[in-house]
Parts: C-alpha cells; sequence; structure tokens
C-alpha cells in the first residue's frame, strides 16, 4: 500500500487528507468464481473446510450477480452467473446484498445464514489484502440471533435401537464411531486409514480451523474396523460402493479399490432414512416415507450429553468435545429423558416407603 501525497488544500483551506491507494500484490482473478478459487487455494484453508467453504462462496456468488441464491436441492450442481471480481466494489451492490440477504434469512435457518455470512466476509478480507477489492459489501448486514440449541440427546433405548438395525458394515461402523467418539460427522468421514491406531482405539483428524487432534473410540468401533478396512493400508476410510468418477480428486480415491470417499451428504441421506421407524415407534412400515429420521449431530449431541449424566469432569468434557470454550458445553448438559426419568424415580416418596 503506498500514500498518495497532499498536494492540494481542500475546500475552505482545510488540509486535504492523504488518500491510501492499494497496490495488488498480484493480478487481480477475471472473475468472482476466480477469486474464489485463489481464496481456498491461498488462504490456508484446510482440506475438510474447502468443501463447505466453496459451497457458502458459491451462494454468495449469486447475490454477487444480483439474484436470490438457490436452496435444498436446487443448489446441487448450481453455478452463478460468472461476474467480475470488480463488481464488488460497485455502489449499489451493498444495498442488493441486504436485500437479498434478508429475503434468504427469511428461508434458512440462523445458523447457516451466519456461518455463510462468516465465511464471506473472511474471504472479502482476504480479497482486500491482496488489493483486488477496496470495499466490503456485507458491511450492516447483521448476523441473525440463532434459537438455542434444542436438539435432544437420544435415550438410551433409542441408542440401542440403532444398533440393532439392519445395517451394512461401514453405516454400523461409521455410526458407532460417532457416538463412541463424540466427534464431528465430517471430522470422522474424512479419516483415512493410515490416520487410524487401532492398538490404541485412536485416530487422527483435522478438526475445524485444520488444527490436528484425536479422537478415541472403544470396543464396539475396534470390533467393526478391521471388517471395513479388510487389509487396505491407505486412502479414504468410508468409501461409496462403486468406483470413483473421472475427475475425482485423488485425495478422495482409494488407490487400492479405485472408490470414492463417502460424501456427507449420502451418509446423512443414508442416516435420516436409516432411522425413520425407531424415531418414529408409533409408526406403520407404509407410511415410512412421510417420516422424519435422526440427524448424524445427535450421536455426538447424545454421547456428550450421556457423558454430563454419567459424572464426566468438567475438565474431562471439553477435552472429549474439543470445544474451546466451556460455554458452549452448556447445549450437552442438558439432561436427557433418560436421566429426568431417574431422578423423579429416585425422588418418589411412594418408592422410597415401599423399599
Amino acid at each position: 500500500m503506498s500514500i498518495e501525497p497532499v498536494t492540494e488544500l481542500g475546500s475552505g483551506g482545510a488540509l486535504r487528507v492523504p488518500r491510501a491507494r492499494v497496490v495488488p500484490l498480484s493480478a487481480p482473478p477475471a472473475t468472482y468464481t476466480a477469486a474464489a478459487e485463489r481464496y481456498l487455494t491461498g488462504a490456508g484453508i484446510a482440506k475438510s473446510s474447502a468443501r463447505i467453504y466453496r459451497i457458502s462462496l458459491t451462494t454468495w456468488g449469486w447475490m454477487v450477480a444480483g439474484q436470490p441464491a438457490p436452496t435444498g436441492w436446487a443448489r446441487r450442481g448450481a453455478k452463478p452467473p460468472a461476474v467480475p471480481v470488480s463488481v464488488i466494489d460497485a455502489p449499489a451492490l451493498p444495498q442488493v446484498l441486504a436485500e437479498l440477504a434478508a429475503a434468504r434469512a427469511d428461508e434458512m435457518d440462523a445458523d447457516t445464514v451466519n456461518w455463510e455470512l462468516s465465511i464471506a466476509r473472511r474471504a472479502i478480507g482476504w480479497w482486500q489484502r491482496q488489493g483486488w477489492i477496496e470495499g466490503d459489501p456485507t458491511i450492516g448486514i447483521e448476523r441473525r440471533p440463532a434459537p438455542p440449541d434444542r436438539t435432544k440427546a437420544l435415550a438410551a433405548n433409542q441408542i440401542a435401537a440403532l444398533w440393532r438395525l439392519d445395517a451394512p458394515l461401514r453405516e454400523k461402523t461409521f455410526w458407532k464411531m460417532l457416538y463412541e467418539s463424540a466427534a464431528r460427522a465430517d471430522e470422522v468421514r474424512c479419516l483415512n486409514v493410515e490416520d487410524l491406531y487401532p492398538q490404541d482405539k485412536r485416530g487422527k483428524i483435522t478438526a475445524k480451523g485444520g488444527a490436528t487432534e484425536w479422537i478415541h473410540w472403544q470396543s464396539g468401533t475396534a470390533q467393526l474396523l478391521p471388517r471395513l478396512i479388510a487389509g487396505r493400508t491407505r486412502g479414504p476410510l468410508f468409501l461409496t460402493g462403486r468406483r470413483a468418477p473421472a475427475g475425482t480428486p485423488t485425495l478422495e480415491v482409494c488407490p487400492e479399490t479405485g472408490r470414492a470417499r463417502l460424501s456427507y451428504r449420502r451418509a446423512e441421506e443414508i442416516f435420516e432414512e436409516s432411522t425413520r421407524l425407531p424415531a418414529n415407534p408409533l409408526a406403520r412400515p407404509e407410511d415410512i416415507k412421510d417420516l422424519e429420521g435422526w440427524t448424524l449431530h445427535r450421536l455426538r449431541h447424545s454421547a456428550l450429553t450421556h457423558d454430563a449424566e454419567n459424572g464426566t469432569s468438567t475438565p474431562m468434557l471439553p477435552a472429549r468435545s474439543r470445544h474451546a470454550s466451556v460455554r458452549s458445553l452448556e447445549r450437552y448438559a442438558r439432561p436427557g429423558v433418560d436421566a429426568v426419568a431417574r431422578h423423579v424415580a429416585e425422588h418418589d416418596p411412594a418408592a422410597r416407603r415401599r423399599g
């Protein structure tokens, strides 16, 4: 960045403030999409996070082009119109983005909207530091107040029903590892065979922000892993059932089988569909298409809630969840249905008299 010299006085004889002129560190990319890719590869974004960042930046690409971003299934494979990166500095864009963002916030949950806004602002800040743009058109767009986390932990009988499902080995191992490790679904999904230390019942993951951390599992996972690995020594742990299509990134393909890594979307779909009847025990099997199952996040939530109910110490809970703030654990410290039932039974005066 350089400073233009002051060469004249402003109106009324006041000294004119020197104006900063940003010198680009490199040639600006031609389009917004190209700028997004340059950010993902040049800003140190972890590979495990790049997919989510790309989806969010693509969403903002539609709005930068002045169009509503597609939602739901329409997002799959949709590409925003090609617009020059210089459009970000257009004077009218902040108002356009504010209106489009407000409309989108009415359709999406607050957490998704806030996360997309955060990613957009990180990218914009990086582009500014490169000297490609000057302003931030998202200034004035406020984060949406997120509702409290009401995700309920699964009860013990629901967890037991999950383990009784007639599911394929891949799903059994994935679900069991999620619950026993209390890890995030995408952290487990992105595990490679070479990241595992089976003798220690632990594995090395790339966590939020790109940090390398460890997750630990128990005997249930340990018994399933050898069958799932089936002698493989490297490559993605959880694979699709067919060979990877041409153009799939090398890191996402098993070098021994040629199959691709299981996607988060497909893993979530399978879990939701598989748990529709356990989640609705009074429903009839023929109504399964109209039911809703559980989300993968509920396994992590359940594991941490059950830990808290069973007296896991305060220092251990953050270590197990890998939350930086103890306050973040409040959502898991809410007793579940089994804990409340035990409390009521233990304080039942009639039961005490019978004893």
